[in-house]
């Protein structure tokens, strides 16, 4: 027998209450395993630093496309967004038309840049237009931030995924930390690649699933989810926020659904990610030059939008179908209702695609990504080609350690979390705005740029104090287009002698 502590252990680890079928954990085996492999055989190619850091920019523009969806993809979106038009409407695709916009203006004006730079890293074209000091604190910041996001996306998936296997929050950790280790750190950027596009196509394969499963479960079928769904206004698109009424204000600055600050804060929070943020920009610098990364870009569009309107259907699907089931509980916490039905009300097959769905949809931390900043931008040696390797891999699996352990961190203090979510939102705005005042003017110099940086990074700080205190409460989502404004035209009021670089 196991001493009692021990066995107190095994219980919280492994608490019990599972609704899966062998199909389900032989569905959600192979995903797992097909991770692994891809990225193992991804790994066999890889001779060089360049082809750890960049594929050897080699990538076909569709599988770069469906990497890139992957890689803004997470289970907080496979969550957040089902649970969000279950709870209310689909004004979320007022966000989805600002990042469309946003992903265009990547295309024509980051892109090429980045390609004629022949940089690693967005950051590397940074040091040649700013200077070093430039580039080591936009990779800083990226690093920071991402690892927060990343850490913060683990914990969601590893909660759902736990939820369903009938886990504790440490072992579903384990489990998805050690596929991500042994699936990304050998193979780097190629790795991220392929791994992405299967996780693209089983995160739609389990939302399609979860749909086709919950109209058939619909009494009256499409018919009633039209009605039934429509009087309770969940279909509902546009919010306009009422122009010219009392509070209308308050609305536009308080509410992100409200129509144009939803669309303004889609476009800014999206150029930022995608544009500055390395996790989703190396999906475009592995691509074969700028038109192949152009093209991902466009695909990247309609991929995300397939997403976007899927998961937007299954949670009215899940509206309508507990509003014909008033004798089922509801999932205690909403933000879980997915994966709650998917465990309580659903069956074989579906459970199990959902499941790897969700684990999949963050299973592709950041680690290619974040190596190669650190390597790159941070740590720069003059060793030989093999030790730079070395090193590159090496950064990967010390960040692949550290997510689990900060998302445990995140898992036992809700306060720790918001603060790691709000971080992020702060600094997307003012690197943002850096990057647009290299490529739009001629301001130069680390000087005019770090300035600027650095006090719009104080701005929005500040900001997020006020709102933390309830002395100025604004939506969130304001920080990246008021970081992008504030750093942008203080570095043009810094900037001082020619451009640079």
């Amino acid at each position: 027998m196991m001493p009692p502590a021990m066995t107190a252990l095994f219980a919280s680890w492994f608490p019990g209450g599972s609704t899966l079928s062998p199909g389900d954990v032989l569905l959600f085996a192979a995903a797992l395993g097909a991770t692994v492999w891809l990225g193992r055989a991804a790994a066999a190619r890889v001779a060089s630093l360049d082809d750890y850091l960049l594929a050897g920019r080699r990538v076909p523009w569709p599988q770069a496309g469906l990497a890139l969806v992957a890689a803004e993809v997470s289970a907080l979106t496979v969550l957040g967004v089902s649970a969000s038009a279950f709870r209310g409407d689909w004004t979320f695709l007022q966000f989805f038309l600002g990042a469309a916009a946003a992903r265009v203006l990547v295309a024509l004006l980051f892109v090429p840049a980045f390609h004629r730079g022949g940089s690693e890293t967005p950051y590397g074209w940074l040091g040649a237009r700013f200077g070093p000091r430039t580039r080591a604190a936009g990779a800083g910041l990226f690093v920071a931030a991402r690892v927060l996001a990343a850490a913060a996306r683990l914990l969601a998936a590893a909660v759902a995924a736990g939820a369903l296997l009938g886990w504790g929050l440490a072992p579903s950790l384990v489990l998805l930390t050690g596929v991500s280790l042994a699936a990304l750190v050998e193979g780097g950027a190629e790795a991220a690649v392929w791994t992405g596009v299967l996780q693209t196509g089983v995160v739609l394969l389990g939302g399609a699933l979860a749909a086709v499963f919950l109209l058939r479960r619909v009494d009256g079928g499409l018919p009633a989810v039209l009605r039934l769904a429509g009087a309770a206004g969940k279909l509902r698109a546009l919010d306009w926020g009422a122009p010219g009424t009392p509070g209308f204000f308050a609305r536009f600055f308080g509410e992100p659904r409200v129509f144009w600050p939803a669309v303004l804060t889609g476009f800014f929070g999206s150029a930022a990610a995608f544009g500055t943020d390395h996790e989703l920009a190396q999906k475009l610098l592995v691509a074969r030059g700028p038109r192949e990364a152009q093209k991902a870009m466009y695909l990247s569009i309609a991929g995300s939008l397939a997403v976007l309107l899927l998961f937007l259907t299954v949670g009215t699907l899940l509206f309508v179908f507990y509003k014909q089931n008033p004798g089922l509980a509801l999932a205690p916490n909403l933000e879980n209702v997915l994966p709650y039905f998917v465990k309580t009300a659903s069956r074989s097959v579906v459970r199990g695609a959902v499941l790897a769905a969700i684990a999949l949809a963050s299973i592709d931390a950041p680690l290619a990504s974040l190596s190669a900043a650190f390597v790159a931008d941070l740590r720069r040696g003059a060793g030989s080609a093999g030790a730079e390797l070395r090193r590159a891999r090496t950064a990967a699996l010390a960040f692949g350690l550290l997510l689990p352990v900060l998302a445990g961190v995140f898992g036992a203090s809700a306060g720790i979390l918001d603060f790691a979510l709000r971080a992020g939102l702060a600094t997307a705005g003012p690197v943002l705005g850096v990057f647009l005042l290299g490529l739009t003017s001629e301001a130069g110099g680390d000087a005019a740029a770090l300035g600027a940086l650095g006090a719009a990074l104080t701005l929005n700080a500040f900001l997020l104090v006020l709102d933390g205190r309830g002395l100025l409460p604004f939506a969130l989502g304001w920080l990246a287009p008021l970081g992008t404004a504030s750093a942008y035209g203080l570095g043009r009021f810094f900037a001082r002698g020619p451009r640079a670089g």
